[in-house]
């Protein structure tokens, strides 16, 4: 067997967001949200777009969108690039869903609490190694909640995720390696035989189980990931071939071997900065040579 790609969009709602995907969501939501207790017992999937109220709002394409049996809105988005301003589009996504609530005369006490569960192919949180962080108001000092916050953030973040199959014990580990491992996997593991939504998800995830045109729209998203993934890199080898070149001429100039380290790591600097807002810390050091000190560096400059 082979499976499609959760951390695609056309993936993540073919599995989460359609008509069959209730129970699926509800024990994947009781994982990643409540640490697998049954908290959630019903919720109705509705429509993902975001439309504005307002007319000079910008509209937002959510992928699974749900509420919950308490009136509770859970908005869930997965991220595969980790693009300009990312951080600020989820605190945007979750305060303009939470506002959006009301039309003009209804009263705040109709308001709802919103939920915004974010899945990351990417590291987020450089200072930090949990793979799952739960943000909520709290008094800066002092560490107390605030009194009916309204909107609650938690990010998964797939890389920091590294148990494998003979190591999963909790449901949240089994719901976290799906969304990681899926698409390398050949069979269902037996470590997860006694889930039944992850089997269900397992079954929707089956290439077998997609027409013709689902295949191709989910080969089309695949690749332009791939793209974007690429043009990136590109860009980076550009950007480092360059820079050994300016390091090699001012080293011919001054006459002296550490001018080819100092227009290397010139340059290896410059790209860094342009990678701070699209990737982590690990990954631009990889790419760049630059140490991880380095780069904590450049983002606090």
């Amino acid at each position: 067997m082979r499976f499609i790609n959760p951390k695609t969009d056309f993936a993540f709602k073919k599995i989460f967001g359609s008509n069959q995907s209730k129970p699926i969501l509800i024990s994947f939501l009781n994982a990643m949200i409540y640490d697998g207790n049954p908290t959630i017992t019903d919720l109705e999937i509705i429509d993902p777009y975001l439309a504005s109220r307002v007319q000079y709002l910008k509209d937002s394409y959510l992928d699974v969108k749900a509420r919950l049996a308490g009136g509770e809105t859970v908005i869930i988005e997965m991220q595969v690039l980790n693009v300009e301003s990312f951080a600020k589009r989820v605190v945007y996504n979750t305060a303009k869903t939470y506002s959006t609530q009301l039309i003009r005369g209804e009263g705040y006490f109709k308001l709802k609490p919103v939920i915004a569960l974010t899945i990351t192919d990417f590291e987020m949180f450089d200072n930090d190694r949990e793979v799952i962080s739960h943000f909520v108001f709290q008094e800066k000092k002092r560490l107390f909640e605030y009194p009916d916050p309204g909107m609650e953030m938690i990010f998964i973040e797939l890389p920091k995720f590294n148990k494998q199959l003979d190591r999963l014990e909790t449901l949240t580990d089994k719901w976290v390696y799906f969304m990681k491992n899926a698409p390398s996997l050949e069979v269902v593991p037996s470590t997860m035989e006694n889930v039944s939504e992850i089997q269900q998800a397992f079954a929707i995830a089956n290439e077998t189980n997609l027409n013709p045109e689902e295949l191709k729209d989910l080969e089309d998203r695949e690749r332009y990931i791939m793209d974007q993934q690429g043009i990136l890199r590109k860009g980076i080898e550009e950007g480092l071939a360059q820079g050994r070149e300016e390091g090699r001429e001012e080293g011919r100039e001054e006459g002296r071997e550490e001018g080819i380290a100092l227009g290397m790591r010139e340059k290896a600097l410059e790209i860094a900065r342009q990678l701070l807002n699209v990737l982590d810390n690990q990954t631009i050091s990889q790419t760049t040579g630059l140490s991880v000190e380095d780069i904590q560096s450049l983002r606090s400059e």
